[in-house]
């Protein structure tokens, strides 16, 4: 029995893979929104000078690194609902299992992404912005969070894109993704390398696609050119020097 072209282009126009793939995109789209808000306030609680704050940071962080995505998944559809009640409605559906499940796990990623990310912008960059009278979120805001952005972008988008595969991982709780789409033609026409190969094309065509995006959205932040770059640490250096001086004519007037 070979390859058969004529299943293989009837199932790659199947509307059902195009869902399966939209679904796909949806669960990862969600956790990654879930997973970045999540992680931003764990990485603000793992640079918090609060050691309780940091620490139970830290413990999520490790918890959730180190349990598998399948296992909380499983955890998400089949144990909560005996916990806790109210998750046995009609409304809990594996769509919302799955993504909160997977934004759960990804955040103790994403919060190492976001910390590394915020711990790139100079320290001077902040106490400047503060010695020019702008709040702490106006800080964090307007001169911090664009450059994090532009260092976070990049394994942001590797994040975005594998979370797009671990969707598949949501067959166990009957969700009918892209992967278990093929997996149901499989189970009844037993015409693996047909179905599995259409699968693999949607695959390779999301990831196309996103790696496109994040190709054009690196280009808005990145710095245009290298007069861009000389300007930019220029002011920066200069605000810093305007910082010091002004600390330090308050210090004079203290002494005074």
């Amino acid at each position: 029995m070979g390859f058969d072209p004529h299943i293989f282009w009837e199932q790659l126009l199947n509307p059902q893979y195009l869902w399966g793939a939209l679904l796909s995109i949806g669960v990862a789209a969600v956790a990654l929104v879930i997973a970045t808000v999540l992680g931003f306030f764990l990485a603000l609680g793992r640079t918090s000078a609060n050691r309780w704050g940091s620490a139970a940071a830290g413990a999520y962080i490790w918890f959730f690194r180190a349990i598998p995505a399948l296992l909380v998944l499983l955890i998400m559809w089949n144990a909560l609902p005996q916990l806790i009640p109210m998750f046995k409605g009609d409304w809990y559906s594996p769509f919302i299992a799955a993504s909160v499940g997977l934004g759960l796990v990804e955040a103790a990623f994403m919060a190492e992404i976001i910390r590394a990310s915020l711990s790139s912008v100079d320290d001077g960059q902040g106490l400047a912005g503060r010695a020019l009278g702008m709040t702490p979120g106006s800080v964090m805001r307007k001169v911090i969070l664009p450059q994090a952005i532009r260092t976070a972008l990049p394994p942001t988008g590797n994040e975005f894109i594998g979370l797009v595969k671990y969707s598949s991982l949501a067959s166990v709780i009957s969700l009918q993704e892209l992967l278990t789409t093929a997996q149901v033609g499989v189970n009844v026409t037993f015409r693996y390398a047909e179905y599995y190969a259409v699968a693999i094309i949607y695959y390779l065509v999301i990831v196309t696609i996103i790696t496109l995006i994040q190709g054009r959205i690196e280009k808005k932040f990145a710095w245009t050119s290298r007069a861009g770059r000389k300007l930019l640490r220029t002011t920066a250096t200069e605000t810093q020097v305007i910082a010091v001086r002004k600390a330090r004519g308050e210090r004079e007037e203290v002494n005074a």
